[in-house]
């Protein structure tokens, strides 16, 4: 028998290491391809949900806008149950029948003031 080397299994795998094959332009065309088409697929996404997204912006306005309105017709509420509480008070609704419609009890005068007007000197002509 001869020597051992003859039947030794020879691994192609772990002994070399990757060939890289150079193809010149076309390795790099497609990476270039993959890339535009990485981009084309985000860019796609964005436009398919941009009208998704406005709406939802101009809905979050509308929201905005209407609980500005609920919260300005809650304190005209407030004000409104103060009103009518106060008219609960017969002294209160005499008060303001005097005030704002000039009522008067009977043998009463009503004397009301008006704020003077302004004195200032006109405007001297040019």
């Amino acid at each position: 028998m001869g020597p051992n080397f003859y039947f030794r299994r020879l691994s192609v795998r772990g002994s070399m290491p990757p060939m890289k094959v150079n193809l010149g332009i076309w390795d790099q065309l497609n990476r270039l391809i993959l890339a535009l088409l990485v981009v084309a697929a985000v860019g796609g996404v964005i436009l398919w949900y941009l009208p998704t997204i406005q709406e939802n912006e101009r809905r979050r306005r509308d929201i905005m806008r209407h609980e500005a309105l609920v919260q300005q017709e809650l304190r005209r509420l407030q004000e409104n149950r103060a009103q009518l509480k106060a008219f609960d008070d017969p002294r209160a609704v005499e008060r303001m029948a005097r005030e704002q419609l000039n009522l008067a009890r009977t043998g009463e005068w009503v004397i009301r003031f008006e704020e003077p007007v302004s004195n200032r000197p006109a405007a001297a002509p040019r």
